[in-house]
């Protein structure tokens, strides 16, 4: 397996109480590695480490505040592999409601995972990994979700451009389409499933991805040494139609 090089790496997933992110916690775990995850809520991140296993430790990071995020990681004198999840959205018409509000999502994303770089610019051990979190609205953008669309492709593009800013780094972004998540019960409310079925209707691969194949794709990128600069997606083929 070629995750198998994970055993007793350390690794920190930031935004991993739930979805793809607490998928990602639970497959590292399962290879052995030590995980330690963060997420706003400290009640939710505790639990989510707990609902794993003894060894996974849960903390709270809020990674809008940058001063939280140096001190979060200063205790760490390195890190294998981080796995940024962190990140929301806002849904909307482009000329309505403020626009430094409506931004907001797109800064926590851009911002935050920029924050995280810079206080573990000199902690990643050789060989080790960044990966951030884009998505399908990058190169499918729908009506109403231009801030999901501005902020997947920022994560996509840090994967980029931060190969030749840090080199010793390997950056790489892991691109989901729609995926079974608790992030689309706040969106998509009771009709979530029926939703989420007609979308699958319309892939070439007929399913929804679940969180588990996702971070399949996470740990893939983690493992393989020879990876950087790159963005695996993970969408059915959603790009494609």
């Amino acid at each position: 397996m070629v995750a198998s090089n994970l055993k007793d790496k350390t690794i920190v997933v930031v935004g991993g109480s739930s979805g793809i992110g607490l998928a990602v916690v639970k497959l590292a775990n399962e290879f052995g590695a030590n995980v330690v995850l963060t997420g706003r809520n400290q009640k939710k991140a505790i639990y989510a480490a707990s609902s794993v296993g003894f060894a996974v430790k849960g903390w709270t990071l809020d990674v809008d505040d940058e001063q939280a995020i140096v001190d979060f990681f200063k205790p760490f004198a390195s890190i294998d592999h981080i796995y940024i999840a962190a990140g929301s959205t806002k849904l909307g018409s482009v000329t309505e409601g403020v626009l430094e509000e409506n931004m907001a999502a797109f800064n926590t994303r851009l911002l935050g995972s920029l924050r995280i770089v810079r206080a573990v610019a000199n902690k990643i051990s050789p060989s080790g990994s960044i990966t951030f979190t884009g998505g399908v609205s990058t190169d499918r953008p729908i009506s109403g979700a231009w801030v999901s669309g501005l902020g997947t492709a920022s994560a996509e593009q840090l994967a980029r451009v931060l190969v030749m800013e840090l080199p010793h780094i390997r950056l790489n972004a892991v691109s989901p389409g729609y995926t079974d998540t608790p992030m689309w019960d706040g969106i998509m409310s009771e009709q979530k499933t029926e939703i989420l079925a007609t979308i699958a209707e319309k892939l070439p691969v007929k399913k929804i991805a679940s969180p588990e194949e996702v971070a399949s794709a996470v740990l893939f990128l983690m493992s393989n040494a020879s990876i950087t600069g790159e963005v695996i997606h993970v969408d059915g083929g959603a790009r494609l139609i």
